[in-house]
C-alpha cells in the first residue's frame, strides 16, 4: 500500500515539505466537459446567452480558478504559475462543451490540481451562465464531468 505523504506519523494532515526538491519544468493538461441540450449549445455558439459571452467568461474563470487552487484545496502548495490556457471545443454529438486546461510551472511540485481546478471552475461557469435561459433548468439532468 502506498504511503500518504500528507499525513505525519501520528496521522495528522500537513502540507508536504517540497523545499529540498529541485525546481523542474512541470505541465498538466486536463479535459472535462459540460453536457447540455442542443438548444443550449446553440445559444453558446451563437453568442445569445442572456448573461453574455459564455466561453469568454468561462475562460477567465478557469484561469482565476487555477490561480486560487491553494486557497480552495487545503494541502496544495501556493504556485507561481508560469502559464494557464483554457480551450474549448463544442461537440454536437455530446452535446456540450469540452474544456481543456493546460497549466505549467517551474517548481518543486506539479500543477495537476491547478489544471483540474481550472476545468472545474470553467465548467461551473458555463453551467451558471446558461441556466437563466432554460425554463425548468433545475429539473434537468445536465452533466459536468471534470
Amino acid at each position: 500500500m502506498a504511503e500518504f505523504t500528507h499525513f505525519d506519523g501520528d496521522g495528522n494532515a500537513h502540507m508536504v515539505d517540497v523545499g529540498s526538491k529541485p525546481a523542474t519544468a512541470r505541465r498538466a493538461i486536463v479535459k472535462g466537459y459540460v453536457k447540455m441540450d442542443s438548444a443550449t449549445l446553440k445559444m453558446i455558439c451563437d453568442g445569445t446567452a442572456k448573461k453574455g459571452d459564455v466561453l469568454a467568461v468561462a475562460r477567465l474563470a478557469g484561469i482565476m480558478g487555477a490561480k486560487q487552487t491553494a486557497a480552495l484545496i487545503p494541502l496544495c502548495h501556493p504556485m507561481g504559475l508560469d502559464h494557464v490556457a483554457i480551450d474549448f471545443d463544442t461537440d454536437d454529438n455530446l452535446p456540450g462543451v469540452i474544456i481543456t486546461a493546460t497549466c505549467s510551472v517551474t517548481g518543486a511540485t506539479g500543477v495537476e490540481m491547478e489544471a483540474m481546478t481550472a476545468v472545474s471552475v470553467a465548467g461551473l461557469t458555463i453551467y451558471d451562465m446558461c441556466k437563466a435561459g432554460r425554463p425548468g433548468h433545475g429539473n434537468r439532468r445536465d452533466t459536468f464531468d471534470p
